[in-house]
């Protein structure tokens, strides 16, 4: 058995702040959505947040109504959104960290100190048949929260090692082995496991050698790519890397040499 194919969930969140710094109607994220999933992409991912600052409610509910792919709705484990959700019933719901303040996540979401009040989340969410994944820091403690919480998906935080890889820092290395570690934590705990923020094509295509990560969500970087090469190009360039940097022989074995 080799790794798993590698998932791709596009995040559509950038082409409604660009809509919005003007206003009206365009671009349309939905029309992203539908033009990546022609290219290749396994999902749609979008975060609703409390302020409203680029997707809002009705781009949710004409993305339900329009795409053929799974939509990972991305939020806040506020009582606002667990309705939003269990309303629209999504294929997924991401709980992730939020702040007003805050340009994109910071960091993963605090399972540890909030265990309760996201363990409670988790299961209203799971009662209404949504699929919950958890946005976590890579690290032990984490995975072994998340996995007492009930979640059966995390998905890792990956911000800090792609700022140490663009900023040619040397703890790159360590931010790296600390995804690594995590990964084979989370298959160890039985969890399914997704990574994403700050990715780019150099940076998927090394984490796709991790096979115990079987998807990857990935937005801003994918847009701004999309300004130069059209978003069909990004979509279809970041999935040849992501299919390069995957194991093709039994992830398990050592090759002869």
């Amino acid at each position: 058995m080799s790794a798993p194919r590698l998932r791709l969930g596009v995040n559509v969140d950038h082409i409604a702040t660009v809509r919005n710094a003007r206003g009206g109607a365009l671009p349309d994220p939905v029309r992203g959505a539908l033009l990546a999933i022609e290219a290749g992409a396994d999902g749609i991912t979008a975060h609703l947040r409390e302020d409203r600052r680029h997707i809002r409610d009705e781009d949710i509910a004409r993305l339900m109504a329009s795409i053929s792919k799974p939509l990972n709705f991305e939020m806040a484990a506020t009582e606002e959104m667990i309705g939003l959700a269990i309303k629209t019933k999504p294929h997924a719901a991401c709980l992730v960290p939020e702040k007003r303040s805050e340009r994109t996540t910071e960091g993963g979401l605090d399972v540890i100190g909030g265990h309760d009040h996201v363990r409670d989340a988790t299961a209203r969410l799971k009662a209404a048949g949504i699929r919950v994944s958890l946005f976590i820091e890579p690290s032990v403690d984490a995975l072994e929260a998340a996995a007492s919480i009930g979640a059966p998906v995390v998905e890792l935080h990956t911000g800090s090692w792609c700022e140490a890889v663009s900023e040619g820092s040397a703890h790159a290395e360590h931010e790296f082995e600390r995804i690594r570690v995590a990964a084979a934590k989370a298959s160890e705990l039985g969890l399914e496991c997704h990574a994403g923020h700050g990715l780019d094509y150099a940076t998927a295509k090394r984490i796709a050698g991790l096979p115990q990560i079987v998807e990857l969500n990935i937005g801003h970087f994918l847009m701004g790519e999309a300004l130069f090469v059209g978003l069909p190009q990004a979509i279809r360039t970041m999935r040849k890397a992501m299919d390069a940097g995957r194991p093709k022989a039994p992830w398990w074995t050592t090759p002869e040499r």
